[in-house]
């Protein structure tokens, strides 16, 4: 199960930078997880300030 970026997302990039796998990339309007990649560590949940990064 790999985590997801929800529309709750400021765009900050604070998971970008944590992600251990480098899964997560700047979309158009919030930031993605490449879910194939995700190993489902929730590093970039405890990172973001919003609480956008959800199991999926």
């Amino acid at each position: 199960m790999a985590f997801k970026i929800n529309d709750d997302c400021i765009s900050c990039g604070a998971c970008e930078a944590e992600c251990p796998v480098s899964c997560i990339t700047a979309g158009d309007s919030k930031y993605e997880i490449d879910a194939d990649a995700c190993i489902d560590c929730g590093t970039c949940a405890g990172v973001c300030p919003v609480g956008a990064p959800v199991q999926d």
